[in-house]
């Protein structure tokens, strides 16, 4: 590039920066949520706090850091800060009790699993979920851009994409977990189990639909296999099914149904398992 060019360049980059809103840093987000799963699970973590006090400083301190990254979030209406936070932080101890439920589920449903403390140290599924559970806290309290970014850390650690606005019931269990991807619009009941490489996505990809239900609906004590793909807003899978691995799924199935591929491979049976 010449000089004008340059100059010209410098000059685009330079108004960007100068227009562009803070955002808070994926950095520093991603250390406030660790050091949350740390305060909440210290079998993930090498500090241990000995005392009421220094749980409740440590819980303060906390606080104050999501204060300070709502506060840096764009398009975020700052008078709400205080409210955001303490709501959060008030129902910090239901989020613990349904995260002890998903790890819990871990150790009832996985062979592999010799323990709780295995679970919540090793396990990316765990991790993935914890993210969503307080990504989906901060989202329904209408916080934008933030709930994204941790969801965002979670993916690119462990491959297992969940939108923050999804809804997702107790005792939830994503064994091995990468490739998996839950669409915004999914509703997931109690008690389901999924496997690496699902995909609960939408029929077509259409801005007019955002807003839309456009994912599919997952009933109570499902198991679907690795590499199912379930698409389509109006597409129920019903309580009590079993999705085989690499079916393909946009119509919705009644409970108690179960859903494979032939052994010779050239279509899906469907056999209802309570009859």
């Amino acid at each position: 590039m010449n000089n004008q060019t340059n100059n010209d360049f410098y000059r685009l980059l330079s108004e960007k920066h100068r227009m562009t809103l803070e955002v808070p840093s994926a950095r520093l987000t991603g250390e406030w949520a660790w050091g949350l799963l740390e305060v909440l699970f210290p079998e993930v973590s090498e500090k241990r706090l000995h005392s009421l006090g220094e749980v409740k400083n440590a819980l303060d301190g906390l606080k104050a850091g999501l204060k300070n990254l709502l506060f840096n979030t764009r398009h975020f209406d700052h008078r709400n800060t205080d409210k955001v936070a303490d709501h959060f932080f008030d129902f910090l101890p239901h989020i613990y009790q349904a995260l002890h439920r998903d790890a819990l589920a871990f150790v009832d449903g996985d062979p592999a699993a010799d323990s709780y403390f295995e679970v919540i140290r090793s396990y990316p599924g765990f991790y993935a979920i914890y993210i969503y559970r307080i990504a989906h806290m901060l989202h329904s309290q209408g916080v934008p851009l933030l709930p994204r970014i941790l969801s965002e850390l979670a993916h690119s650690r462990t491959g297992i994409d969940i939108h923050p606005a999804a809804v997702i019931g107790d005792s939830f269990f994503i064994d091995h977990g990468t490739g998996v991807v839950i669409g915004e619009t999914t509703i997931i009941g109690d008690h389901v189990k999924i496997y690496q490489g699902v995909t609960l996505g939408a029929l077509s990809i259409d801005k007019k639909m955002a807003g839309i239900k456009r994912h599919p609906s997952v009933g109570d004590n499902v198991v679907i296999y690795s590499g199912a793909t379930i698409l389509g807003g109006d597409t129920v899978i019903g309580d009590g099914s079993v999705i085989g691995g690499n079916v393909w799924l946009t119509k919705s199935v009644p409970p108690g149904t179960k859903v494979y591929h032939n052994a010779d491979n050239r279509y899906i049976e469907s056999l209802t398992l309570n009859s």
